[in-house]
Formats: C-alpha cells, sequence, structure tokens
C-alpha cells in the first residue's frame, strides 16, 4: 500500500467544504472526506510550526517532548513517524520541510552550521524536495522563468498573486512530487508538507479574485480589555504589527487566506489524478491534517498564537482504501498526536511506547470504546521573552511560567496558565469563549481532568521496565533496535 501523509500549514478546522464552510470551495478535500472518515473536532497539540509538528511526528505532547519553539531542539531519543514508516519497510521521502532542530548533543561541534537553524529534516526522512524557510529552491524557479524575485521567502510569497497560478509555491512543491512518483514502484512512503495556507495572506494567480472581501464574514471581537486575561494581552501586542484593525482590510485578509486554501486545494487535485494516471488510487492511504491553525482575526488576533481554539482546530482527513466505511464523520476529539499510533496500527509495526496519542482504527471501525472526553493543547510563550533574559534555570524560574494548557470539553473550555491563574468558558452558554463559567464546582471538575491528563501522560519510555534477572515488566518488541535505528538514522 502507498501511503501519501499531507500536511497543509495553518490549516484552520471549519475553513473547508466537507467540514460545512458556506464559502471555501475545496473540491479535492471534499472528496477525500467523501471516500474517507473526517475528524470534526481535530486538534494539533501545539503552535507555532515547530512545536505542532513535533507534537504530529512523535506522538507526543509538548509537556514530554519540550519542543516549544521554532528554535528548539528536537530530543535526539523520541522516535517518529518517519522511522515507523522505515520499519515497516518503506523508503518514506519528503516535499517541503519539517520544522525540526537537530539535537546539540548529535552535532558535529559547537560550529555545526546545523544549529543555525530549526529548519532541519526529521530523521529518517529522505528527500524528494527540501524547502527550507528561504524556499531558496522555488525562488531559484522563479528567476529562471524571468521574475526578478527579492531575496526572503515572505518578499518572494506576497508576489503570488501577481504571478500565474502555475509558479506557486504549492505547484512548485506537486509538480516536483509528480515527477517523483511516477518513476516510483508500488509500495512509496511520501509526506507533503505544503507551506500554504500560512501567510503572507497571497493567494496565487487567479485565486487572489475568487472570494470578494464582502462574502467572508466578520472575525469574533475580543473581549474588553477589563475581562481580559494578560496573555489575551501579550498575544494582542504579539499580533498587532499584522493584524489590520480596519474592517475592510481583515476581510481583505480572510479573503486572500481562503484563496490560499482553494489553490492548495487545486494543487492537490494535481496530485491525486497523478496517482489515479498510475492506477494507484485504490491502493493508496491518505492522511490530511495540519501543525496548527489560523486565528484569523478571531479574538483581534491571526496568525497562530493564546488559547483559544482557532490556532488549534485544525482539518483531520483519514483515507485507507481498504475500509468501506466512507464518508463517516467522527465526532468523537481527536489530536495530531493519535495520527503516529493510528499509522503504525494500519502498517501494521508496533507503536512506540512513547506516544501520547493512541490509535483511532476503533473509531474507524465503528467500536463502541471508551475514549477521551476532551482535547488538550498548550501554548509555550517564552520565545518572545527568551533573547532578554540574563539568568536561566534554576536561578531564575520565569520562563518556565510562561506557558498554559488547555483542556477543551462539550462544555467547557478550561485554561491552566502556569502562574497559577485560570479561564473556564461555558461554551454551552457562549461557544465563542467570550463568557466565563462562574459555576465553582464545574471549573473545580475541569482542573482535576486537566491534572489527571498531565498525570497519566507523564514519560514512559521505561517506567514498565525492571532491572531484574527475571526481566519482568514490558520490555517493547525490538526496544534495542529502534534505539540503534534511530541513531543510525542520525
Amino acid at each position: 500500500m502507498n501511503v501519501l501523509f499531507i500536511t497543509l500549514d495553518q490549516f484552520r478546522g471549519d475553513s473547508y467544504g466537507a467540514a460545512g464552510h458556506p464559502l471555501v470551495r475545496t473540491p479535492t478535500l471534499d472528496r477525500i472526506a467523501a471516500e474517507g472518515v473526517r475528524l470534526a473536532r481535530h486538534y494539533s497539540q501545539s503552535a507555532p510550526c515547530s512545536p505542532g509538528r513535533a507534537a504530529l511526528y512523535t506522538g507526543t505532547y509538548q509537556m514530554n517532548n519540550r519542543v516549544v519553539a521554532n528554535g528548539t531542539p528536537l530530543p535526539a531519543g523520541l522516535d517518529n513517524i518517519a522511522l515507523v514508516a522505515r520499519r515497516a519497510g518503506y523508503d518514506p521521502t519528503l516535499f517541503g520541510y519539517t520544522d525540526q532542530g537537530l539535537d546539540p548533543a548529535q552535532a558535529s561541534g559547537y560550529d555545526d552550521p546545523r544549529l543555525d537553524s530549526y529548519d532541519g529534516v526529521l530523521p529518517g526522512f529522505s528527500v524528494g524536495l527540501y524547502l527550507p524557510e528561504s524556499q531558496a529552491g522555488w525562488v531559484q524557479h522563479l528567476r529562471a522563468n524571468g521574475y526578478d524575485v527579492p531575496s526572503g521567502w515572505a518578499p518572494a510569497l506576497r508576489g503570488e498573486s501577481e504571478r500565474p497560478v502555475e509558479l506557486s509555491l504549492s505547484g512548485f512543491l506537486t509538480t516536483r512530487f509528480v515527477e517523483w512518483v511516477t518513476r516510483q514502484d508500488s509500495g512509496w512512503f511520501a509526506h507533503l508538507s505544503y507551506l500554504r495556507p500560512h501567510p503572507p495572506y497571497a493567494a496565487a494567480g487567479e485565486f487572489s479574485t475568487l472570494y470578494d472581501p464582502a462574502d467572508v464574514g466578520t472575525p469574533i471581537a475580543p473581549v474588553p480589555k477589563d475581562r481580559r486575561h494578560p496573555v489575551h494581552d501579550v498575544a494582542l501586542s504579539v499580533a498587532q504589527s499584522t493584524a489590520p484593525t480596519d474592517p475592510g482590510q481583515m476581510r481583505a485578509l480572510r479573503a486572500q487566506y481562503y484563496g490560499m486554501i482553494s489553490e492548495v486545494d487545486f494543487q492537490l487535485g494535481r496530485v491525486v489524478r497523478a496517482i489515479e494516471d498510475r492506477g494507484e488510487w485504490g491502493e493508496t492511504l491518505v492522511v490530511v491534517t495540519s501543525d496548527h491553525g489560523e486565528q484569523l482575526g478571531d479574538h483581534g488576533l491571526v496568525e497562530k498564537l493564546g488559547f483559544f481554539p482557532q490556532s488549534y482546530h485544525v482539518l483531520g482527513l483519514w483515507r485507507d482504501p481498504r475500509s468501506l466505511d466512507a464518508g463517516r464523520t467522527i465526532t468523537q476529539f481527536s489530536e495530531n498526536v493519535d495520527l503516529l499510533p493510528t499509522l503504525a496500527d494500519a502498517l501494521a509495526v508496533e507503536e512506540p511506547v512513547q506516544c501520547d496519542g493512541r490509535s483511532l482504527a476503533p473509531l474507524f471501525a465503528n467500536q463502541e470504546v471508551p475514549w477521551r472526553t476532551g482535547a488538550h493543547y498548550e501554548w509555550d510563550y517564552r520565545q518572545f521573552f527568551i533573547s532578554g533574559a540574563t539568568t536561566h534555570w534554576p536561578l531564575d524560574r520565569t520562563l518556565s511560567r510562561l506557558n498554559l494548557a488547555v483542556t477543551v470539553s462539550d462544555e467547557l473550555g478550561y485554561v491552566q496558565f502556569a502562574d497559577g491563574s485560570f479561564r473556564c468558558f461555558d461554551l454551552v452558554e457562549d461557544p465563542t469563549w467570550r463568557s466565563e463559567c462562574r459555576d465553582a464546582d464545574r471549573v473545580l471538575l475541569a482542573a482535576q481532568e486537566q491534572l489527571v491528563w498531565r498525570q497519566e501522560h507523564l514519560r514512559r519510555e521505561l517506567t514498565d521496565m525492571l532491572l531484574r534477572p527475571s526481566r519482568p515488566g514490558r520490555w517493547p518488541e525490538g526496544y534495542g533496535r529502534v534505539t540503534s535505528s534511530s541513531a543510525a538514522t542520525r
């Protein structure tokens, strides 16, 4: 079976047709949903990109993998999706980027250039097309086609609206994948990591005018300052340089975001056709998700930050051609940390012990099984203060208090801040997260649930082993092999 693992960067979970969006057109994503399973309440576990992807790729919560910012190294001892694919017999091949920084313990020395960037390739992946943050390969392609593109990824992307869609960044990646897949034998594994709909908010070619700003709707307004938590003010101060205050400009931003979604959906249509032309669509497992969401003006914020669900609720699609139960919508809470154990299950390899998520296979099979009653995510915002810190742990513990954890359930949105404060929103009364729950008993239960969640998911790789002659306890099959395999790939 082929495996097509797709990430669409900064893709908000409500912004495609199959999710019920009244405006955005996404025929390819809708087709994948109709042929597979749609995860309606699917959440990433952190933001921005590196933390969100660390959770996705390793199946671990941020409190365990500790990738808290773009630039935090990924610990070398963690297993990941590429290594799992290799143990299943694949050569997993990357198109795009993974945004995972090198563990300094694996560096060749202090001058190792890989320590200069978080832009590394996740261990275990072969590279079909590497697009670092500079997007250098695409920029060179534009220049070769006669476009005087300035250096830097952001200026090049801002010009997408002025160029034909054939020369878009998403189109460049898609073409390289199509060229690659035509040369493969059956049984390939490809990770297509698209940057769009990540900002700058400028859709490619005709997609930049696909949606009228007058039709896109208005965002959720922030609560007055006297009702805001200080972390909301921190997020507003971060966003103020990029979040329009003029309503017309905000509508234009939202229209461009939706245009970027429709354009990357168009490129995914090319991917599907290429696989169909090989006669392999019926033998291809497809997974689609995102590293995090997009505020899109809600609560006065843009991009991904803070504690509101728009930054963490993402699309989730799973299409297994071996399943006959197509077109279902899963309404139980699911998380990106579930995708690695679910993929291991689908590929018939052992699930890594480190995984905080669990296989979604029972839900796909419509089995009645005990399941989580809420979703969890975390945001660590020390990245805004690290450069200004003069002392660090253990002398100064300030940075370690700059984080929060959120539990979203059917009725409540509970936010625990590391300084000891909290917010608890009544989602039955007001699903926009602007009305606080005043029932002390309900708030206490929400706080206790989050505490139990943290206790349940303490790291466990070695905890069920006992160093005794009889070796009682759980020793995972191939434990030493997995460890050496991980080291060898690095």
